[in-house]
């Protein structure tokens, strides 16, 4: 195992997601770090460029590479309670499938709502989202064993995987109208996004809907090419 000490750096963007994952699972830890902001419009983020990965976070002498990764580098290199990643064998590798999901098919789902040309692609983006969500208020239901969150009485692996995206989902639901967690249809999920992101680990890390706006105003600003809020960061 790699010793705990050497300074912690989290190289990304406050508003990309990934990034949040790694911010969170270092709060859950206690553990220091300094975020470096990656600037895509300046050339500044050379190791985020030459990595393919964002974040990158630098522990040492040691960069390791993409979200997930670092949580689970996190709950080993920082062993103490609490835990991130399951003990249990059939409860991490269950975890690992849904994250699993969220990355191959629920979030292309979500970034595709903002990037639909057309208002029938729109739509279909938005059902597939809706029906992910559905499948994973049932994931929750199970995983959670009725307590508060996915890893039970507190914040785990996939609480982090997915709800990263929550602050992403609020932006599409404001911009486009519409509401994609809902008390008819996901009222488990509902209570769970709202009890993640008031958490202590959570709330100084999540952006609020206006701030991601804003920036996002901002970036385009500075860059071309980029279509939606949920596809740019």
């Amino acid at each position: 195992m790699a010793k705990s000490d050497g300074k912690v750096k989290v190289m990304g963007r406050w508003q990309c997601p990934f990034t949040m994952r790694a911010r969170i699972a270092l709060n859950i830890k206690s553990v220091n770090y300094e975020l470096v902001e990656a600037r895509p419009w300046d050339g500044q983020s050379q190791v985020l460029h030459e990595s393919k990965s964002n974040p990158v976070m630098v522990h040492g002498d040691k960069s390791i590479c993409e979200s997930l990764n670092i949580v689970e580098y996190i709950d080993e290199i920082w062993p103490y309670a609490p835990s991130i990643v399951p003990s249990d064998p059939l409860q991490r590798v269950t975890a690992r499938f849904w994250a699993g999901y969220l990355k191959d098919q629920w979030f292309p789902s979500l970034k595709a709502i903002g990037t639909a040309e057309g208002e029938d692609t729109r739509k279909a983006a938005i059902r597939q989202v809706e029906k992910g969500l559905v499948l994973l208020e049932g994931a929750f239901g199970k995983c959670s064993k009725r307590k508060a969150f996915f890893g039970g009485d507190q914040i785990e692996y996939l609480d982090i995987a997915f709800g990263c995206f929550l602050c992403l989902l609020r932006v599409e639901e404001k911009v486009n109208g519409i509401k994609l967690l809902s008390e008819t249809k996901t009222p488990n999920l509902l209570k769970w996004a709202h009890r993640f992101c008031s958490n202590a680990v959570v709330k100084d890390v999540m952006p609020t809907i206006e701030s991601l706006i804003e920036s996002d105003e901002i970036i385009m600003g500075r860059m071309k090419g980029v279509a939606s809020p949920a596809s740019k960061l």
